[in-house]
């Protein structure tokens, strides 16, 4: 087992983390390795480095370093917006009548919008440092893609972004945010890559996905020298850096005597929910506190609730690793509901080992309650959030309604992982009365399912 080792170490005076918290370290079972796509042996670091920054690489296979440092010049940009605050929903908890105290980590306070930028300026730095000229990824509703422009932005590398289509129609605002960073922003599933033109032929007329945009951005990655893919969700890597999140909300909790009892996170590929709950998580493998921990994710696309746990690609067009990992299939491609960013077809596969050992929870919600619970929550506590963050904060003020009905005096966190300002088409349309709720028949699950390979 590995040693033990506190997190209080790394923190400087102003609560700013010094290392970034490696949640495999601590977990007996490890998730399962990376598969080459074309192999389906595991993936080496040389193998990785093809598609991926070395460090990154060699970060996403690393599953035996607690804590790694976070170089300087990180840390300074960081400053700029981090500590971010945890606060307490006071307005909140009177409203509901709740005994229950209700803290949220609030990650939009910086011009991307969201968590994002946490991994963003990392990846860029490690671009930057290999010597490239530049990277690509995809997007779902555009925060990622307007994190990464303006990380690249600052280190002045070129960026290439796919956005998931029916985003890139309903947030126009969002699209532009990444251009005024230098971006070149284009709808997935495109003309420009074979495997855009290969998707499009065979679903015309498709709002596309996440897993058809990944596809694009790592084709267009390994047909440009001096180019890396960088990812915003799912891998090992990107909840290693959203681990700040988790350090800071412990750091606060710990500073005024408050243990958290159910931390809850919206999850689509993983990042923000992983990085939320990594120390506490990390605490209960080691014995030394107990949590719950619950991940909310839209009934449209139910990946922990109704998905398999196999092994599959990360991609719908199979160039990336494959994954073990909870999964609807990578050819699964879900409504165009209007959280973008959890339209993902699989879950990290840290979270899915975590989930698979009954360590945390999943529950799934409707469009239209999450939006409820947004629109609840703006007049309320001042905050318009994104529909993805929505997604916890519709299970939060459920959980803290449960606490009322039992006279129960829980502590309940949640991440607020985004604004909604640049989401306004959705809001309107809920407000319109024209937002619908969509929840995939067996029958469409069991199409996705028929695609994960038979290992």
């Amino acid at each position: 087992m590995q040693r033990q080792i506190p997190y209080k170490i790394y923190l400087t005076e102003n609560e700013l983390p010094k290392a970034w918290l490696n949640l495999r370290a601590f977990m007996q079972e490890k998730p399962a390795p990376l598969l080459h796509p074309k192999t389906y042996r595991p993936i080496t670091l040389k193998e990785l480095s093809e598609v991926f920054c070395e460090e990154l690489a060699r970060q996403e296979l690393d599953d035996s370093t607690p804590y790694i440092t976070i170089p300087e010049e990180i840390r300074d940009f960081y400053k700029m917006y981090r500590p971010a605050p945890l606060i307490r929903a006071y307005c909140l908890e009177k409203k509901l009548g709740t005994p229950a105290k209700i803290y949220y980590k609030f990650e939009g306070n910086n011009t991307s919008g969201s968590h994002k930028l946490n991994s963003a300026i990392a990846q860029a730095y490690y671009a930057k440092e290999q010597g490239l000229k530049g990277v690509t990824t995809e997007t779902g509703a555009g925060q990622w893609g307007t994190a990464l422009s303006m990380a690249c932005s600052y280190f002045g590398l070129d960026c290439k972004v796919f956005m998931v289509k029916c985003s890139y129609e309903q947030k126009p605002f969002r699209r532009e945010v990444m251009r005024t960073y230098g971006a070149n922003v284009t709808p997935s599933p495109s003309e420009t890559t074979a495997i855009g033109r290969k998707i499009l032929e065979e679903f015309p007329g498709t709002s596309g996905s996440l897993g058809c945009a990944i596809s694009e951005a790592v084709e267009a990655a390994s047909s440009r020298e001096g180019y890396r893919y960088v990812l915003g969700s799912v891998l090992n890597q990107v909840l290693l850096h959203q681990s700040v999140i988790g350090l800071e909300t412990k750091t606060a909790l710990d500073k005024y005597g408050v243990k958290a009892d159910l931390i809850i996170g919206c999850a689509g590929g993983g990042s923000n929910l992983g990085g939320l709950i990594a120390p506490f998580m990390a605490e209960k493998l080691q014995g030394k506190a107990d949590y719950r921990f619950i991940a909310v994710e839209p009934a449209s696309c139910p990946t922990l609730t109704r998905g398999k746990y196999a092994y599959d690609f990360c991609d719908t067009g199979r160039v990336c690793p494959l994954s073990k990992m909870y999964t609807l299939g990578s050819g699964f491609i879900p409504a165009a509901s209007h959280a973008g960013g959890l339209r993902y077809h699989g879950m990290t596969s840290t979270l899915s080992e975590l989930y698979d050992k009954g360590l945390m929870e999943a529950r799934s919600v409707k469009q239209t309650e999450v939006f409820e619970a947004a629109e609840y929550f703006a007049r309320i506590e001042g905050i318009l959030p994104a529909p993805e963050s929505a997604h916890a904060i519709r299970v939060a003020i459920d959980e803290a309604l449960k606490c009322k009905e039992n006279g129960e005096e829980k502590t309940i966190v949640f991440g607020l992982t985004g604004t909604g300002y640049f989401d306004m088409m959705s809001y309107e349309k809920f407000h319109d009365g024209k937002m619908s709720d969509y929840i995939p028949s067996d029958n469409e699950i069991s199409k996705g399912f028929a695609g994960i390979p038979k290992l």
